[in-house]
């Protein structure tokens, strides 16, 4: 009677360990035949090797002084280098920032450009804009960027809108500010002005 009541609790004992580790491995079993569907999300090798081709840099960042001390940054949605293996870089929706040491400001976003590390330069295409702490704000179709100076010329004709009214314009240069001098911004090739005199009241003496 003893021999059969200790075989009884053994068999219970080992049951409480079997019996667990026997339905996690059926459950392990049903996982890994849900997994092999035989529909599969894998990415083509071709597409691999596209986006590995393309050598696509996201959410590039250029920034330096200028002659002048001016601090010039450059940031942009995307980049990609010159196949060729060239200094020119292309980028996508780019943004431009100039703060000078007078505390001026310039920034301007565009739809596209090109970087030229060797040269210095940045061309700014599409749809430009132009803001600065002086309160002008302009739009122009393009515009070039000397990285080395700091100086901004637009590609042709702009629309300004000013502090006292609007100007249009076939071209302007800015130039940011130094010790000496404060911030210019030079108006050429036919520029007509549309003045908005004040609107404020006088205030009395």
């Amino acid at each position: 009677m003893a021999t059969t009541t200790n075989f009884h609790s053994q068999l219970v004992g080992w049951l409480k360990i079997l019996l667990p580790l026997a339905a996690l491995m059926l459950l392990s079993t049903l996982f890994l035949f849900a997994r092999n569907t035989g529909t599969t999300n894998e990415i083509p090798f071709a597409d691999i090797d596209a986006a590995a081709a393309e050598q696509r840099i996201a959410a590039p960042r250029f920034s330096g002084l200028t002659s002048t001390g001016d601090t010039l940054q450059i940031s942009a949605e995307a980049a990609r280098p010159d196949t060729d293996g060239g200094s020119q870089v292309t980028i996508d929706r780019p943004r431009l920032s100039l703060d000078a040491t007078d505390g001026t400001t310039l920034r301007v976003t565009a739809g596209s450009g090109m970087v030229d590390t060797v040269a210095q330069t940045a061309q700014l295409s599409g749809l430009a804009r132009l803001e600065t702490s002086s309160g002008y704000v302009m739009e122009t179709k393009g515009l070039q960027a000397d990285l080395a100076t700091g100086t901004v010329t637009s590609d042709g004709a702009l629309e300004v809108q000013a502090p006292f009214g609007q100007l249009q314009a076939g071209q302007v240069t800015f130039q940011a500010g130094t010790g000496d001098t404060g911030q210019q911004m030079n108006f050429t090739n036919g520029v007509k002005l549309l003045y908005t005199p004040s609107t404020a009241a006088p205030k009395d003496d």
